[in-house]
């Protein structure tokens, strides 16, 4: 069961303004990453389950953030059925990320109160995700759309809170040009959790990135 409510997911969304995402099958990696990422700052994770056996994997990354990362918020992102969801959700999973809007994954979020955020990428979509209990709407893939969309959407529905995933950078261009078109918060994901030519992660290089993103994201808020 979730240990945060939908409300305290997505005010940390509003609070920190970044939601890192990754997907390892190895369970090592992936703690040396969650560790990485909450001495950094950040204080959510979307686990992008997309391999075989993914749940195995989250449902221990949870386990060890729950017992050893005071804060920090687990979810799930490439959700794609609601049977998916009810099973991440039963390994605790605090949020659900949709690449596309389904209403059966609504359905059993709602169910359970546990925040979802559905890929939309018009208008329209945007408001059905509204209208269905949506409080912050994942723009995917936020390359191909870019800070005018978000621009242009905030016009008529300056309440509608966006979260771009794809196509964001920790770098100042990048996020001055979301933030100031706009966006609650950012998802990004290898740009932040980079590998090297080899293959292998930079556990420290992720922290340090981690911080320099959240420091960007503070300056331009202000």
């Amino acid at each position: 069961m979730a240990r945060y409510s939908r409300i305290e997911v997505a005010n940390q969304m509003y609070e920190t303004g970044l939601v890192p995402l990754f997907y390892d099958s190895d369970i090592n990696k992936c703690k040396n990453i969650l560790n990485a990422l909450y001495k950094g700052g950040a204080r959510l994770l979307e686990f992008t389950a997309r391999g075989d056996f993914a749940h195995e994997v989250f449902g221990e990354l949870n386990k060890y953030a729950l017992k050893e990362l005071p804060g920090m918020i687990m979810g799930v992102g490439s959700v794609t059925d609601g049977a998916s969801a009810s099973r991440f959700m039963a390994l605790g999973a605090n949020f659900i990320v949709t690449p596309v809007l389904r209403e059966d994954i609504v359905i059993v979020c709602n169910r359970r109160k546990v925040l979802w955020s559905p890929g939309c990428g018009s208008l329209t979509e945007i408001a059905r995700a509204e209208e269905l209990g949506c409080e912050i709407v994942k723009l995917f893939p936020g390359g191909i759309y870019g800070p005018d969309f978000v621009k242009a959407i905030k016009g008529p529905q300056p309440w509608t809170s966006i979260m771009p995933t794809g196509g964001v950078s920790p770098t100042k261009e990048s996020i001055d040009g979301w933030f100031n078109a706009g966006v609650t918060c950012v998802g990004m994901g290898s740009k932040l959790i980079k590998k090297d030519a080899s293959g292998s992660y930079n556990y420290n290089e992720i922290e340090t990135t981690v911080k320099f993103a959240l420091q960007l994201i503070k300056d331009v808020r202000k």
